[in-house]
């Protein structure tokens, strides 16, 4: 499976999210550090979940990476958070 399908599947099974977007962004790291051919290593996500509400930034921040953990194994180098309750 590819990476961004994991990160997809992973965020809306963990979240019961609203909506979740994945992109990965790897073609526009190329050359710098932890960007590898083949990309898959610098992403930018966008969830809107329940889950955040009244939580800070950082906490939110926090939970996308805590549940994103095993794709950090798995090559992912950079990832963007945009993470918010519905809304917002």
């Amino acid at each position: 499976m590819a990476l961004r399908d994991w990160i997809d599947e992973a965020l809306r099974r963990e979240f019961s999210t609203e909506t979740v977007s994945v992109l990965d962004e790897s073609h526009l790291h190329a050359g710098h550090a932890g960007w590898r051919e083949g990309g898959e290593t610098h992403f930018r996500v966008d969830v809107v979940s329940p889950a955040f509400a009244g939580k800070s930034r950082v906490e939110r921040h926090r939970l996308v990476n805590q549940a994103l953990a095993p794709a950090f194994a798995r090559g992912l180098h950079a990832l963007a958070i945009k993470a918010r309750a519905p809304g917002e």
